[in-house]
C-alpha cells in the first residue's frame, strides 16, 4: 500500500488548499481549551503543499523535539550520504607470519556501522560476518596467533555519551551512544542466578556480549520467594568498572535484564577470539583497545565487510525509533564530510547544507541524533520547511516511505488511531516522539494535491491523558487531505 500512495504522490499535481478547514477549528475548539494543553507548552504547524497553512498555535517556538529529530537526521544522512552508502568494518593484522603462527595481531577496525552484530531485521548475522573475518585469516594459512585482538573504534570521535544526556538514560538500551566499532548494538545481556540464601549477592552466570576486565560490583540481593525482581545499572565511558543493583527473588531460576555498554569494541573483539578458538585457530590472544594504546602498528588490511544500505538503516531507524542508528548516522555525517567523526562535526556539516539548499537556521538547535538530548529545540515551522526541502530531494519517496504508519504491524505508530477506518490511518506518514513530559508527530498527511506537511510538538504535559486529543489532530489532518480533490 505504501508503494502505491507514494506514486500516486509523486505524480499529483500540487495545487493550493481551501483556507476554511476543520483542522483549525479543532486545534481552536478542542485543543485550547481543554486545561490540559492550556496548562503545557503547545506548537503546531500544518501547511499544505504550497506552503499555505492548514492549522497553527505557536508556530516558531523552538521545542522540545524528542525522536521526532530522527527525521532530520535521517534526512540529512540520506542527502549528504547517498541512500547506498554502505559502513565498512575491516580486518587487518600486523606482525611476522611463520609458517602458519602470526607473531602479531589481528586488528578489527570499526566504520561506524551500527548494525553489527545486531538482531534488527535488516542486519547480516554476526556468525556470518565471523566466518568472513575468519576466511581471511585463513587465506594467509594462519592457524596460531600469539599477539593481539585489537579493537580499533577510532573511526568516531570518542564522546560516546553526549554532554546533555540525563544519568539515568545512560544504562538503558535507548542510551547506547555512537561507536566507531558497535556490536550488539551497543549493549550487554546479563544471565543472573539468586544466591544460595536470602541476602547474598546475586551472581552473574555469564554476559553477552563477555566485554574482557569487565568490573561488576554486585549490589543485587537475594530477596524472599515471591518478591518483586528488579534491576538497574550504573555505568560509563571512562572505565570498565559498573554496579548492578537491584532484587532478584530467591525462587526465580535466572533474569536477563540487558543494558548498554560503553565498550562495545571490547566485546566484539573478545566475541570473534571465541569464535576463532571454536573454528581451529589457537590464540594465545589478550583483547587490546586501540584508542587507549600508546601505539599501534598499522594494518594491513585482508578484509572489508559491509553494512546494508544506508536507506535500510534509515527506514529501520525511523521505523522502531533506534537511537544508537539515529547517534552513529549523525556522527558519520561529520566523518564523511569533514573528516572528524564528532557532534561538533556533524553540525558543522549538516548546518552548511541546509544553509545551502536555502533553508533558514531559525527555530533549529540540534544536540544530537536520536532526540534523547534535552538540548535539541525545533520549532514546529522549522519542521515543516525542513519537510519541503526533503520533497525537492530526488530520494523523497524513500525518505517518505521510512516513516511510519498507523496500523503497521510493526513500528512505533502500530496503535495509534487503531479504531479509526484504514483510509484515515493510511494517508499519515508521522515519526512519534515522547520523553518524560513529552510528546511529539511530525511528517506528512497524503491528499491528491501533494503532501501536507505537519509537526505537533507537546512539552510540560501529561501525555499520556493527552494523547487522544493529539491523535485527534492528526485525525482531522488526514480527514482533511482526503477531502482535497
Amino acid at each position: 500500500m505504501k508503494k502505491i500512495l507514494i506514486l500516486a504522490l509523486m505524480l499529483a499535481p500540487l495545487g493550493g488548499m481551501a483556507q476554511n478547514n476543520n483542522v483549525q477549528k479543532y486545534v481552536k475548539k478542542v485543543l485550547q481549551k481543554d486545561s490540559l494543553f492550556q496548562n503545557a507548552i503547545v506548537g503546531i504547524y500544518a501547511e499544505d503543499a504550497k506552503g499555505k497553512c492548514v492549522a497553527q498555535w505557536n508556530p516558531d517556538l523552538p521545542m522540545l523535539t524528542a525522536s521526532t529529530m530522527k527525521t532530520i537526521t535521517t534526512g540529512s544522512a540520506l542527502q549528504l550520504l547517498g541512500k547506498d552508502f554502505r559502513f565498512e568494518t575491516k580486518i587487518g593484522y600486523s606482525g611476522e607470519i611463520v609458517d602458519t603462527v602470526l607473531n602479531g595481531n589481528i586488528h578489527i577496525i570499526g566504520g561506524g556501522d551500527p548494525t553489527l552484530g545486531s538482531d534488527a531485521p535488516l542486519a547480516y548475522p554476526i556468525e556470518e560476518i565471523f566466518a568472513e573475518w575468519k576466511k581471511a585469516i585463513d587465506d594467509l594459512g594462519i592457524k596460531v596467533i600469539n599477539g593481539s585482538i585489537i579493537a580499533d573504534d577510532r573511526y568516531l570521535t570518542d564522546e560516546m555519551i553526549p554532554d546533555s544526556w540525563t544519568w539515568g538514560n545512560i544504562p538503558e538500551t535507548y542510551g547506547c551512544g555512537a561507536s566507531g566499532l558497535c556490536f550488539v548494538e551497543n549493549t550487554q545481556q546479563f544471565f543472573l542466578a539468586p544466591g544460595d540464601s536470602l541476602g547474598k549477592p546475586a551472581v552473574i552466570k555469564s554476559t553477552y556480549p563477555e566485554i574482557p576486565c569487565l568490573n561488576v560490583k554486585i549490589e543485587m540481593t537475594t530477596g524472599e520467594a515471591g518478591s518483586r525482581y528488579r534491576s538497574w545499572y550504573y555505568t560509563q565511558d571512562i572505565t570498565t568498572d559498573s554496579e548492578l543493583h537491584g532484587n532478584l527473588p530467591i525462587d526465580r531460576a535466572e533474569a536477563t535484564p540487558t543494558f548498554s555498554t560503553k565498550h562495545p569494541q571490547l566485546g566484539c573483539a573478545k566475541e570473534f577470539e571465541k569464535y576463532l578458538v571454536k573454528n581451529g585457530i589457537e590464540c594465545h590472544t589478550t583483547i587490546e583497545d586501540a584508542k587507549l594504546m600508546e601505539c599501534v602498528a598499522e594494518a594491513q588490511v585482508i578484509a572489508t565487510t559491509y553494512s546494508p544500505s544506508l536507506i535500510d538503516i534509515i527506514s529501520e531507524t525511523n521505523l522502531v525509533s533506534n537511537n544508537l542508528f539515529a547517534e552513529n548516522l549523525l556522527k558519520t555525517i561529520g566523518k564523511e564530510i569533514t573528516g572528524v567523526g564528532s557532534y561538533d562535526s556533524a553540525r558543522v556539516a549538516v548546518n552548511r547544507f541546509f544553509e545551502s539548499q536555502g533553508l533558514s537556521l531559525v527555530g533549529y538547535t540540534q544536540d544530537d541524533g536520536s532526540g534523547l538530548s534535552r538540548e535539541n529545540y525545533v520549532s514546529p515551522r522549522f519542521f515543516t520547511k525542513y519537510y519541503q526541502m526533503m520533497m525537492k530531494s530526488d530520494t523523497f519517496a524513500e525518505y517518505l516511505e521510512s516513516f511510519p504508519q498507523p496500523g503497521e504491524d510493526r513500528g512505533t505508530l502500530k496503535r495509534v488511531l487503531k479504531d479509526e477506518p484504514t483510509e484515515v490511518k493510511e494517508r499519515i506518514y508521522a515519526k512519534s516522539g515522547s520523553l518524560s513530559c513529552v510528546k511529539c508527530y511530525a511528517g506528512y498527511v497524503i491528499s491528491a494535491q501533494g503532501p501536507i506537511r505537519f509537526a505537533i510538538l507537546v512539552n510540560n504535559g501529561s501525555t499520556s491523558k493527552m494523547q487522544s486529543q493529539i491523535e485527534g489532530f492528526m485525525k482531522e489532518l488526514s480527514v482533511y487531505a482526503g477531502k482535497k480533490k
